[in-house]
């Protein structure tokens, strides 16, 4: 497949055909002789010193080779474990105050537990059931301690204390002023207040965490399959707790079955396999099951936040007050998650004065860390749900109130009051194509008619932006073999978004490859030495501009080459509808194949070395700030509290798109959380710190036939900041889909009086709601 401009194209993914014919390899699939399967001896205690620990009834069984604890693992470790991994954490402004921060996550419990599921030892055996029967045979005996799980209450004098250098659990505090907040609101017509509740969400890929390490006799190291987002970040993290150098861990990220945040850093279990691998000389496996992952694997959102929004009788705001306070459960995963959401609090408004105040604070709870958004969702649901509810107060309609506020296009870029300094953007534009397509004016003249039958409908809109594309940089390389055939190599470490396909059309358009004969490898530290991975939105715009900017070389270098061959000079020779030729005759041209076999054959002028091969890298200079606008339009019936969604719009600007279709499927994945996040998904605790969500029999995913048919389109704003133009849609309708559905569901509730319920928006939370605004 040769075309003129690959880019742009609806190309169908080049990943499909392995993926699904299941002809492509997982973790698990992986088989090693004389593998041992490994079963970890978990917390069921959410805060408990660790009186004794006996492995005796469990090394009696069959096949049981040893139980490992915390005594037996710290003789291995040679350097210092870092577990903290996550999007965004050089970009978070933050003003710290002087305390000492948290202690890393232990990787077996020494003394104490804090959270149910910790891990306190790790049981090896010859089959995988007989390994886990033996982990719940081993005995532990602990004495229960006081637990705290609501992250308000964890902060007050008096609260159980989960870590002795960490006073009233208050892993970070951090406050951000702008402009002068106090006028701002003594001046103020209106004034709104709310406070929101964030719940936790488990990401829930297809595939759970799953890790197999082996030895390396050859180097004396050790090479890990693990289901990662970032290989790299991996090795880094298993040569540094086994005092090994890079070049000693090789990680390999084979299929991966989904991550959304979940999968980006090293686990205790990654580290552990690796070291009993070493140690051991027989490699080893793991892979969580379902009901593990609630409870070990890290979880999103968990926030509460206190908004307040000064504005003028016209709805212009004049100022923003915000406290949000984020859980990180019993070890902080990403520490700076409130850090992103201050960043992104104002939204896509021009909000000249600010305040803001966050604290990241300790429960006996599973640790929180990124998960699809990671910061910046709550920040969009935040101050688009404060949107509503002003033009609500003020009698306005909320597109009218949005646009009102808007960042105006002449002040691109635009450094905010938050701190983040937005690359492009034209909010106006994007809203009206969604009002126009989502044909807004006449749903909100049927929503009269219908509401004087007795049909409460509801219309959600949002206006949104992200930070997204993070670097530090990423790492490309292409080779172009004899025949024309490329080999090309990225840092980073796509799961299911179809990089392989963008990409392979970025090269193809370039430098004239044919799209088929372009093969794209990823998630091997072996074969790719540096990489930052895939998280953040950073895939496209990062990842691909790496390999943009290696494509030229290879393109430079071939016109040299196609030079030599036509026996014109260089200036002479162009490349263009794929071919290299003579500027002003087309028919002297050559084509990629032809140049590749003289590079590799001899023949070539002194000054051309042989070969075409390219590596670069890419440091971005900035960040990326997509966005876009949503509309839905719901049903809420009062006699059951359910919600029925009756159209979805999503109108998003991502820049130019390489290959809408991959764009649209990133879209259609994060709708389905956000709209999920909105009105089924939860995890919870009781307030002894037991998970009561802990299987997919209480914690509630969407169904294909609970969501609607989407409608996509787009504006294109091009970020200056990359060479592609390009910015992130990872992310991006997860971002925008939790607030519009919330503002869809209490815009049909408005009748009955209610103003606000926390998501997730229920049947039951709505009809307890509709009933109590009856009776009152």
């Amino acid at each position: 497949m040769v075309l003129t401009r690959m880019v742009g194209a609806r190309v169908r993914r080049k990943e499909d055909p392995r993926l699904i014919t299941g002809s492509s390899q997982y973790v698990d699939d992986l088989q090693l002789g004389g593998m041992l399967y490994a079963a970890f001896v978990r917390s069921a205690y959410p805060h408990a010193i660790i009186k004794r620990i006996d492995p005796s009834p469990a090394l009696a069984l069959p096949g049981v080779v040893a139980v490992i604890t915390h005594k037996e693992l710290e003789q291995w470790l040679k350097g210092a474990v870092q577990l903290g991994a996550g999007e965004g954490e050089a970009e978070a402004p933050a003003q710290q105050e002087d305390q000492a921060g948290p202690p890393q996550h232990e990787l077996l419990a020494i003394d104490r537990v804090r959270y149910v599921g910790q891990p306190i030892a790790v049981v090896l055996a010859t089959e995988r059931y007989r390994a886990y029967d033996a982990a719940a045979a081993v005995e532990i005996e602990y004495e229960p301690l006081p637990a705290v799980v609501d992250p308000e209450e964890t902060m007050k004098e008096g609260a159980p204390q989960l870590h002795a250098t960490v006073k009233n659990n208050i892993a970070m505090h951090t406050s951000h002023q702008h402009g002068d907040i106090e006028k701002a609101f003594a001046e103020a017509d209106v004034i709104v207040k709310q406070r929101f509740y964030q719940q936790r969400l488990v990401s829930v890929p297809m595939e759970p965490r799953a890790v197999v390490a082996a030895p390396d006799p050859l180097t004396r190291g050790v090479t890990v399959w693990s289901s990662t987002q970032a290989p790299h970040n991996n090795r880094n993290s298993l040569a540094q707790a086994l005092g090994l150098s890079h070049g000693q861990v090789r990680v390999i990220a084979p299929e991966v079955g989904g991550g959304f945040g979940a999968k980006i850093g090293a686990y205790p279990e990654d580290i552990i396999l690796a070291a009993l691998a070493l140690h051991l000389h027989r490699p080893v496996k793991w892979y969580e099951t379902r009901s593990e992952h609630f409870m070990a694997t890290n979880q999103g959102r968990g926030q509460v936040a206190y908004y307040e929004l000064a504005a003028t009788k016209e709805g212009r705001i004049l100022g923003l007050r915000a406290k949000v306070i984020q859980d990180l459960g019993a070890y902080p995963k990403l520490l700076l998650l409130a850090g992103l959401t201050a960043m992104m609090s104002v939204g896509v408004y021009d909000i000249p004065n600010l305040s803001i105040e966050t604290y990241s604070v300790l429960t006996n709870t599973t640790p929180v860390g990124a998960y699809r958004g990671a910061g910046r969702p709550e920040a969009a649901y935040y101050i688009e749900r404060m949107m509503d509810l002003l033009a609500r107060k003020l009698g306005k309609d909320p597109a009218e109130v949005r646009r009102l506020n808007y960042i105006p296009p002449e002040k691109f870029p635009c450094q905010t009051p938050a701190g983040a300094r937005y690359d492009s953007a034209e909010y106006e534009k994007n809203l009206n194509k969604a009002l126009e397509i989502s044909r807004y004016h006449e749903w909100r003249q049927k929503q009269q008619e219908l509401c004087q039958q007795g049909r409460f409908i509801g219309i959600g809109l949002v206006t949104y932006t992200e930070i997204c594309g993070f670097g530090p940089y990423e790492s490309a390389s292409i080779r172009v073999e004899p025949t024309g055939a490329v080999i090309a190599y990225t840092g980073t470490s796509p799961h299911g978004q179809g990089l392989e396909t963008a990409l392979a059309q970025i090269i193809a358009d370039e430098i004239g490859a044919d799209f088929d004969q372009i093969v794209v490898l990823h998630g091997d530290t072996q074969s790719v030495p540096e990489g930052v991975g895939t998280m953040g939105s950073r895939s496209l715009a990062v990842g691909g501009g790496a390999m943009l900017l290696a494509a030229q070389r290879i393109r430079e270098k071939a016109l040299r080459i196609a030079a030599h061959l036509l026996e014109a000079a260089i200036e002479d020779v162009e490349y263009a509808d794929g071919k290299y030729r003579v500027k002003g005759a087309p028919d002297r041209a050559v084509t990629l194949a032809e140049i590749a076999r003289a590079a590799y054959s001899p023949g070539l002028p002194p000054d051309i070395e042989p070969g075409l091969v390219a590596t670069d890298y890419y440091a971005p200079s900035g960040v990326l700030f997509p966005f876009g606008t949503h509309v839905a339009v719901v049903e809420v019936f009062p006699e059951t509290g359910e919600v029925e969604i009756l159209e979805y719009y999503a109108v998003d600007d991502c820049g130019p798109r390489i290959n809408p279709l991959l764009v649209e499927g990133q879209v259609h994945g994060g709708l389905a959380q956000g709209i999920a996040q909105a009105l089924w998904e939860e995890v919870r605790y009781d307030e002894n710190g037991q998970l009561l969500t802990g299987t997919l029999m209480d914690y509630a995913i969407p169904k294909a036939s609970m969501l609607p048919s989407f409608v996509t389109d787009e504006t294109v704003t091009p970020s200056p900041l990359n060479p592609l133009g390009a910015k992130g849609i990872g992310e991006a309708a997860t971002i925008g889909s939790t607030p519009t559905i919330a503002n869809a569901v209490m815009d049909a509730l408005a009748p009955f009086g209610i103003e606000h319920l926390d998501i997730p928006l229920t049947p039951q939370k709505i009809w307890r709601a509709i009933r109590e605004a009856q009776r009152a």
